[in-house]
């Protein structure tokens, strides 16, 4: 039986954190943008969201700019209102409250991910002869295939079984 030594499943913890972190960060830089007004009034257009709205262009940037503001910067009210009427049911936004809390958490996630990555960094570029920059590097890169191979995968249950995924 070959025994492991706690530098070495130390190494490996690291490893498996950097790649963990660098997709969780990739992951994140690749939410941002669908999250702009610029993104956001494109969709809107594309759907013809003013027909069914009904809705002037406007009217409808500002409701919207509205609720994706009270979404990603708080506070998490959702109380936007329209020629005096509330534009969101009491149930679309307690339900809008918990997006909210589950794009905090992933902040939280984020920032976590953000200090994994500098440590490492910092580490290697120390280089304490266990660890070095292209270790670093190296499980960056793992980390982006990993992600690379889990939205493939997503990507096919979707394809195959929407309902059902979206259900689980």
């Amino acid at each position: 039986m070959t025994r492991v030594s706690l530098p070495s499943v130390t190494y490996r913890l690291g490893e498996a954190a950097v790649a963990a972190s660098s997709a969780v960060l990739i992951v994140a830089l690749a939410i941002v943008p669908f999250l702009t007004p610029a993104w956001i009034g494109f969709e809107q257009g594309r759907a013809n969201a003013t027909a069914w709205t009904g809705l002037a262009e406007p009217d409808l940037r500002a409701v919207t700019n509205a609720i994706v503001t009270d979404l990603v910067l708080g506070p998490p009210n959702f109380d936007v209102t329209f020629a005096g009427e509330p534009v969101l049911s009491e149930t679309e936004r307690s339900h809008m409250r918990d997006v909210r809390d589950v794009f905090g958490g992933f902040a939280l996630t984020v920032v976590l991910a953000l200090g994994v990555l500098a440590v490492a960094f910092v580490v290697a570029r120390r280089g304490n002869g266990r660890w070095d920059t292209a270790m670093a590097w190296r499980a960056t890169r793992r980390g982006a295939r990993s992600l690379a191979v889990a939205v493939v995968a997503v990507g096919v249950v979707a394809a195959v079984a929407f309902d059902a995924a979206f259900e689980v």
